[in-house]
C-alpha cells in the first residue's frame, strides 16, 4: 500500500482530517508540525503556505482540508465516504459551500470585519446571518447531508459546526445542535479527537 503521511497540529483544522482519515479506516503516519518551525524549508517543500493541514500520498500532495477529505474518499472508496457519482449534487453542493462562504463568512466575522449592505453582493456570501439561516435549513432534521449516507460533506461541515458551537463563533441553533450531537457520537469522531486530545500537551501555541 502507498504510504501516506499526514501533517498536522493538534490545535488547527488538522483535526476535520484526522476525523477523515480515521473514517476511512487506512493506515498513516502522522507528523506533526509544531508552529515554530512551520515556515521551514522543509515543511515549505511540503505546503509552500506553511500552514496546516496536508497530506503526501506516494508522491502526490494534498492540502486545503475541503480538497484532502475529497481525495480520501474518492482514492478510499470502500469506505462509503462519497455518493455515487451520479448522486452528488447535495455532496459537491455542501462540501463546498462550507469550504467557500460558510468559512468566510464565519471568520470575518470573528475577526470583527462586518460587511456594509453595499459589499453583500461582492463578498459572495451576503453576510453571516444569511449563511447560518442557509446551513440550519440544509441540516433541519437530517442525519446527513447527502439523503441517508454519511460523507466527507458530514466531515467538513459538521467539523464547521461543532467548532463553531464550542468556540461561540455560530449560534446556537437546535438545528446545529441536533445535527452535530449525531455526529460526535460516531465512533471514528471520538477516535480522531482522542488522539489528537493526546498530542496537545507538548506543542507549542500558534504565535499568531
Amino acid at each position: 500500500m502507498t504510504e501516506l503521511t499526514f501533517y498536522t497540529n493538534p490545535m488547527s483544522r488538522g483535526r476535520i482530517v484526522r476525523w477523515m482519515l480515521e473514517e476511512t479506516g487506512i493506515s498513516y503516519t502522522t507528523e506533526i508540525i509544531d508552529y515554530a518551525e512551520i515556515k521551514n524549508p522543509a515543511y515549505l517543500k511540503v505546503n509552500p503556505m506553511g500552514k496546516v493541514p496536508a497530506i503526501t500520498h506516494g508522491k502526490k500532495v494534498v492540502t486545503e482540508c475541503a480538497a484532502i477529505c475529497a481525495y480520501l474518499a474518492d482514492t478510499f472508496a470502500d469506505a462509503g465516504l462519497a455518493p455515487a457519482p451520479s448522486d452528488r449534487a447535495d455532496y459537491y453542493r455542501w462540501l463546498f459551500y462550507a469550504a467557500g462562504p460558510m468559512e468566510h463568512a464565519i471568520i470575518n466575522s470573528s475577526l470583527g470585519f462586518e460587511l456594509t449592505a453595499e459589499q453583500y453582493r461582492t463578498a459572495g456570501y451576503g453576510n453571516l446571518q444569511l449563511v447560518v439561516d442557509v446551513v440550519a435549513e440544509a441540516v433541519n432534521g437530517r442525519q446527513f447531508l447527502c439523503n441517508d449516507q454519511f460523507s466527507a460533506a458530514d466531515v467538513y461541515l459538521g467539523s464547521q459546526l461543532a467548532w463553531g458551537l464550542q468556540f461561540g463563533t455560530l449560534p446556537k441553533r437546535h438545528e446545529f445542535e441536533e445535527y452535530v450531537s449525531g455526529l460526535v457520537q460516531r465512533p471514528a469522531y471520538i477516535r480522531a479527537a482522542e488522539l489528537d486530545d493526546a498530542l496537545l500537551a507538548p506543542i507549542t501555541a500558534d504565535p499568531d
